[in-house]
């Protein structure tokens, strides 16, 4: 799908249809809607009468073949209520417009920028919204509709004066769109078409593509560095595992530039192990990569927006089976950085993983760190499928990344981390144990985990096990993989 500016009136560009939205107020027809409205003959007007539009929250109504307009068909969508809009419902009005006309066969329409909303921020928005929405998850489809397409876009009405700025804000829209993507067909991946092996063998393809370093530690390696914690969830499986290292140093970087070290949990088939989880459902403990895919799709967009500061992206890979030589409930692993765990559950394996991925980010030079897992089932309990579960120390470095977020529209929030439950994952006969001992917290005591290898070096944990995938489609997204986080961890890799 190509998506570029259009600088020629919109009503005299010819396209299968032509978008733009409208606020839930009581003057609706305002602006260049008014415009729209004149040359129909006060159509629109007489739509508001009828109470048809409305301009809810990504209502859509669809005018065909409208006067005034060489576009076949105009649609209107929903912006709801004006004092709530933020630039950032851009991205859903865009991707509610895509995914709707594109089901009806539409090929090539245009995006109308409306009064406010014309400038770099909402080209970009504009241009995120469209691509991720143009994702499905059908890929293994056989009788799939090819003919459904959209393929082009133009973005029009957009602020002439700010025109040398704009096509940079659609460039980067695109690479963060198209990162987002790349990793959710990853996450959409049947776990047999994506071993750990094969996982490492599509992230290097990517680094080298996009010019960014790249190491893949085999098990051999995983074993001299003594990664304990990875190795005895590996254990119960055939496939082995594997460590993907991508590097991207930027050109003069500073020599005292912080390091920003992104560690993805990278689980290809979570059964759970010995401590195996219930058939129903298991079919989608593929997608328990989730957080590995995140960290590459952040590197890809890396890699093509260049911040000023190094990043190192460390993914430990692996399934979790349970084999007869699988880790059982009672055992104790030594991880890298030496510290004892004792094994309580074998489905909490995420965090170990990330306890070893952790520690040799910090070896590589890391200074400061974000981690990303689908990590627990207690933070869909505390937060649903809304909000993003963000954990972190110190707090100025956590509202930092939130500020991120909330700039890119990504909803996340900050959870407790204090020192009561660091104490419910004392372990009696190791220096921690990799469940709390408690009935509750399980989303804080697994970053409790996490935080024991990170230290004192200023670390983010995203919990991101409720948002990483939808069951059901969105207006604006198709159901399955999200890509959650990725927009907000490059944005913080940008400001860092």
């Amino acid at each position: 799908m190509q998506i570029q500016l259009e600088n020629q009136p919109y009503s005299s560009i010819q396209a299968d249809a032509i978008v733009s939205y409208i606020f839930d107020k009581e003057n609706r027809i305002d602006g260049i809607l008014n415009d729209i409205d004149h040359a129909m003959d006060g159509r629109l007007a007489a739509l508001v009468a009828t109470g048809e539009l409305t301009g809810k929250a990504l209502e859509l109504v669809l005018v065909h073949f409208p006067e005034g307009l060489d576009a076949k068909r105009l649609l209107l969508v929903g912006a709801g209520k004006p004092e709530k809009f933020a630039q950032s419902d851009l991205r859903k009005i865009a991707g509610t417009a895509l995914r709707h006309l594109k089901s009806r066969g539409v090929k090539k329409f245009i995006f109308l920028a409306r009064e406010g909303e014309r400038g770099p921020a909402a080209a970009q928005a504009v241009t995120e919204g469209l691509g991720v929405a143009d994702f499905e998850s059908n890929k293994y489809q056989t009788d799939k509709k090819t003919n459904r397409e959209i393929q082009s876009v133009l973005l029009a009405g957009f602020d002439a004066v700010q025109n040398g700025k704009l096509p940079e804000a659609v460039e980067h829209g695109r690479v963060i769109a198209e990162s987002q993507n790349f990793a959710r067909d990853l996450i959409n991946e049947p776990s047999n078409r994506l071993t750990p092996r094969m996982l490492a063998a599509r992230a290097e393809a990517m680094a080298k593509e996009v010019g960014l370093g790249v190491e893949i530690l085999d098990e051999r390696k995983i074993s001299e560095l003594k990664m304990g914690a990875l190795i005895g969830v590996a254990q119960g499986s055939v496939e082995p595992p594997r460590v993907i290292v991508i590097r991207y140093t930027p050109e003069n970087a500073r020599p005292d530039a912080p390091v920003l070290g992104l560690v993805g949990k990278a689980v290809t088939f979570d059964t759970g192990g010995i401590s195996i989880k219930p058939a129903e459902n298991m079919e989608k403990m593929k997608y328990d990569m989730g957080g590995g895919a995140t960290m590459l799709g952040a590197m890809r967009a890396i890699a093509y927006l260049k911040p000023s500061v190094p990043v190192i992206a460390v993914i430990p890979a692996t399934e979790n089976m349970p084999g007869g030589r699988a880790q059982k409930p009672g055992d104790v692993q030594v991880a890298m950085s030496g510290k004892t765990i004792e094994v309580i559950n074998t489905d909490a394996e995420g965090r170990m993983v990330l306890a070893d991925g952790v520690f040799y980010a910090r070896k590589l030079g890391a200074t400061h760190l974000i981690d990303a897992a689908t990590l627990t089932g207690a933070i869909q309990v505390a937060l649903a499928n809304v909000h993003v579960g963000a954990f972190g120390t110190p707090r100025e470095y956590l509202d930092q990344f939130l500020e991120s977020a909330k700039a890119v529209g990504e909803k996340m929030w900050p959870m407790p981390m204090d020192d009561e439950y660091e104490e419910m994952i004392k372990s009696n006969i190791a220096d921690i144990r990799n469940t709390g001992s408690g009935k509750g917290g399980g989303a804080i005591t697994g970053a409790w985990f996490i935080k024991e290898f990170a230290e004192d070096t200023p670390w983010i944990h995203l919990d991101i096990a409720a948002t990483c995938w939808v069951d059901d489609g969105k207006p604006w997204l198709a159901k399955g993989p999200t890509g959650v986080a990725i927009r907000s961890i490059v944005d913080f890799a940008m400001k860092l």
